[in-house]
């Protein structure tokens, strides 16, 4: 199977349910315009097809090594990291000022698609690198960034986030890594970190850990864990490489899928000093990880968006290939393509739905934080920010969990080839698995939705934003065509029963926090059904006009077909959500009762 970066989808969706031309219109992006997008998302095309997406199938099959303490990466990946970095991938949204291209961040989020779908396992490691890149220049001093940054930025070093300990996964606050000051200003780290993404590899010369440790008087619970930068190699004061530093992968995990991506257990300290800066104060670390976190939990969304698309193409690939059976009534003749048997259709059509819903949620994601950052309007600034923190939870779970779906049916759409290694499509759905479960389980995300998110503006963001679906859902049933009005009609009664569901939790919180968290996952599938139909309704409205100029009927027709398809089968599945989320707390069961 020939994979392809799908950039006219890409571009469609940015434009036309992401709201991306509102960027220019800040004038914080003066390079900013058509003619640079399209140049980028051709050569982003251009680079993940032809280099990064043949690495795909072979790192599955020899993935990463530990060999005599050295980390050796799959064939092919270091030759394919170094031409992105030097083609500048790395710095696409970063400051000009430490060494970016200070563009949208939106279209970094678009890069981390392309290479998702190309290849998982090579694109995670970078991804890391943006989030460390993030906290640094949220949190460093002028010494540390004036020694890391640059070379962050560029790609020529990478970045880590080391959070996670054998008794400490979702709850820091049991993390026991130790920091102990030595009295120059540095710290003796020793501990031990588990599941690090590209914790050791051997693509650049250098990699700059954020590990999370305490200090010796640092109190207990998440109030008492500070960030530490720790380097691989400690770097001279020209910039140079100094000792190896006391920071060793001492093993790699075997997983389920991205065999090509080096997953570590770091040891710090174990054979000598380890020694690292503090990143930020003192008991802060959580707000340096929280910044890699958000940075990380889009990209992760963005990962289920990409590796949907490349299950999709897969599959959609076999079944116009695939020979078997014969048409409805037909008796004899010639075997037909399955894909035009009507399930198979219904199978590639719901995944091509939910992979563009996810896609437009997750832009819209992007866009709203690059709003939040550089509108100039304040009231802008506020709304762009609110509408980005209620999406990112939403765009690492829905699109998660909608992504290990994706893969699932791929697998379906094969028949016995699907469960068969050698088709491909069991490699799609094996990497989809670990994306709903790091970066805060989807579980953990659909708690922040109606704790944090919906409870702590008292509902004010997400009323906005159903407003705003709304309004939409309204245009569209006035429209004049009937496949228009069907998705507008659709998308207000989705709307409706999301309002009852926020309602009711809200009304809820103030004395049963046990029902709103019982009806915490519902709750995000039921906002991101609607989420994803609102803005492929947008994309539709738009389809509809570039027909009427006259323009490629076939590709706007399919536009408008699939946000069809995706008003039947998931804004309805919306309205059906709603008893679950108010069904109220879970029966508590003595675990015994639950045996055989």
């Amino acid at each position: 199977m020939t994979f392809q970066t799908p950039i006219r989808d890409m571009r469609f969706l940015l434009e036309h349910a992401a709201g991306f031309g509102s960027l220019e219109k800040t004038g914080a992006y003066p390079e900013l315009s058509d003619d640079l997008v399209s140049a980028i998302l051709e050569e982003m095309g251009k680079f993940c097809d032809q280099v990064i997406a043949p690495l795909n199938d072979v790192s599955d099959r020899e993935g990463a090594v530990l060999e005599n303490g050295i980390v050796r990466t799959s064939p092919g990946y270091k030759e394919a990291y170094k031409q992105y970095v030097e083609g500048g991938w790395s710095s696409l949204a970063f400051p000009e000022n430490v060494g970016g291209q200070g563009l949208p961040s939106t279209l970094a989020v678009a890069l981390v698609d392309a290479l998702n779908a190309a290849c998982m396992s090579f694109a995670i490691g970078t991804t890391l690198t943006t989030g460390a890149v993030k906290a640094i220049l949220h949190a460093a001093t002028d010494e540390q960034k004036k020694l890391y940054l640059e070379k962050m930025v560029t790609g020529e070093w990478t970045g880590t986030m080391n959070l996670t300990e054998p008794s400490a996964g979702s709850d820091l606050s049991a993390v026991r890594a130790k920091a102990e000051p030595v009295g120059d200003g540095t710290y003796k780290i020793s501990g031990q970190k588990i599941f690090i993404t590209y914790g050791d590899h051997d693509m650049t010369d250098n990699v700059i850990h954020l590990v999370l440790a305490r200090l010796p008087d640092a109190p207990e619970g998440t109030a008492g864990i500070s960030m530490f930068l720790v380097p691989k190699f400690h770097v001279n004061d020209d910039g140079s490489l100094g000792a190896r530093n006391d920071a060793h992968c001492i093993k790699l995990e075997e997983k389920m899928g991205l065999h090509g991506s080096p997953t570590c257990v770091m040891a710090f300290g174990d054979s000598g000093e380890c020694i690292g800066t503090l990143l930020g104060e003192e008991n802060k670390g959580l707000r340096n990880m929280f910044v890699m976190m958000n940075s990380a939990r889009l990209d992760v969304g963005m990962q289920g968006v990409g590796i949907a698309e490349r299950g999709y193409q897969r599959a959609l690939a076999y079944a116009q290939d695939r020979k078997q059976g014969r048409a409805p009534g037909v008796k004899s003749g010639d075997m037909i393509a399955i894909y035009e048997h009507p399930d198979v259709q219904r199978m590639v059509y719901s995944m091509k739905a939910l992979t563009d819903a996810s896609r437009a949620i997750c832009y819209a994601n992007a866009v709203a934080y690059d709003l939040a950052h550089s509108s100039p309007d304040e009231d802008a600034r506020k709304k762009a920010k609110a509408l980005e923190g209620l999406l990112t939870p939403i765009s690492k779970a829905w699109s998660t969990d909608r992504a290990n779906e994706v893969t699932s049916i791929g697998v379906q759409v094969h028949g016995g080839m699907g469960y068969i290694e050698e088709t491909g499509a069991a490699q799609h759905m094996r990497d989809a698995r670990i994306a709903a479960i790091y970066e805060g389980t989807n579980g953990i995300q659909a708690m922040d939705l109606v704790g944090r998110k919906l409870q702590g503006d008292g509902g004010a963001a997400a009323k906005d934003f159903i407003a705003d679906v709304r309004s939409e859902a309204k245009i569209l049933e006035a429209a004049k065509r009937d496949d228009l009005q069907h998705i507008g009609a659709r998308l207000l009664a989705a709307a409706d029963a999301l309002t009852a569901s926020t309602e009711w939790l809200l009304d809820a919180a103030s004395n049963d926090q046990s029902a709103v968290l019982a009806g915490a996952t519902p709750y995000l599938k039921q906002f991101g059904n609607v989420a994803g139909g609102y803005y492929l309704a947008q994309g539709a409205k738009a389809a509809a006009l570039y027909i009427n100029e006259g323009e490629d009927s076939d590709y706007y027709e399919a536009k408008i077909a699939i946000a069809n398809f995706y008003a039947d089968n998931y804004l309805t599945e919306t309205v059906g959500l709603g008893d679950s989320i108010t069904a109220g707390a879970l029966p508590r069961l003595d675990p015994g009762k639950l045996t055989a």
